[in-house]
């Protein structure tokens, strides 16, 4: 059996545009200057508090719980706006039903989303019998703390040398890396494809057709040229 596990913002669902709106809505609310675009981005895939952390260097952890806390107001209310919604990448409905259907996958998400988010998006896209685990902040730490990925494998029962994470940033890369499996690095996402190399990918795709390809192979795939 072969675990694959993907990433959720920047992988398989374009999330920028409500997860930059949230945050300028949140910061607004707690009375401080709204983080740009470029830098609400380089953060998606931590979980809030870690985020937050990135976004209001130097806040006590009080002032951090309370901005999570806004900012889950915030994605609650843009959640329920037609003009904020989070589609699918072109390509990714396809690859998840098609692998959910092969009998030597097992299918995962590892995510700084919360379960009931993931929850939500999976009713949205018909995908609740997909996934046979699905790992969040709710339940591991932080992105690139390998927890996620340990409980996956655990789960499942699959060892770390038929596992691969599919993910968009470096965070995914590293938690790979420090969970000791394999890394496919997607370059539609949020991080530049440079960074995913650098930061331990073992393979660069950039579109679903490129990632079904390495999975056919995995993981007997050879490596790309470093």
């Amino acid at each position: 059996m072969r675990l694959i596990v993907f990433d959720c913002d920047g992988t398989l669902v374009d999330s920028q545009h409500i997860i930059v709106k949230a945050m300028e809505m949140t910061f607004a609310a707690m009375g401080f200057d709204p983080p740009d675009g470029a830098a609400v981005r380089s953060i998606i895939g931590l979980s809030l508090p870690e985020a937050m952390r990135s976004l209001r260097p130097g806040a006590t952890e009080r002032e951090i719980a309370l901005t999570v806390d806004a900012y889950r107001r915030a994605f609650f209310e843009l959640r329920g706006r037609p003009d904020f919604t989070q589609p699918l990448f072109e390509g990714a409905q396809d690859a998840v039903r098609s692998l959910a259907a092969q009998d030597d996958v097992i299918l995962g998400i590892a995510t700084g989303k919360s379960q009931r988010g993931v929850r939500t998006l999976c009713r949205t896209y018909g995908f609740e019998a997909c996934f046979a685990t699905i790992q969040t902040a709710d339940d591991a730490p932080s992105k690139p703390h390998p927890a996620m990925i340990d409980l996956a494998m655990k789960e499942t029962g699959v060892s770390a040398s038929h596992t691969l994470m599919i993910g968009d940033t470096v965070f995914d890369m590293e938690m790979a890396r420090n969970a000791k499996v394999k890394a496919l690095g997607v370059t539609w996402g949020y991080h530049p494809a440079d960074d995913l190399r650098k930061a331990g990918a073992h393979w660069l795709c950039s579109d679903f057709g490129e990632v079904l390809d390495v999975i056919l192979d995995f993981p007997a795939r050879r490596e790309m040229a470093q």
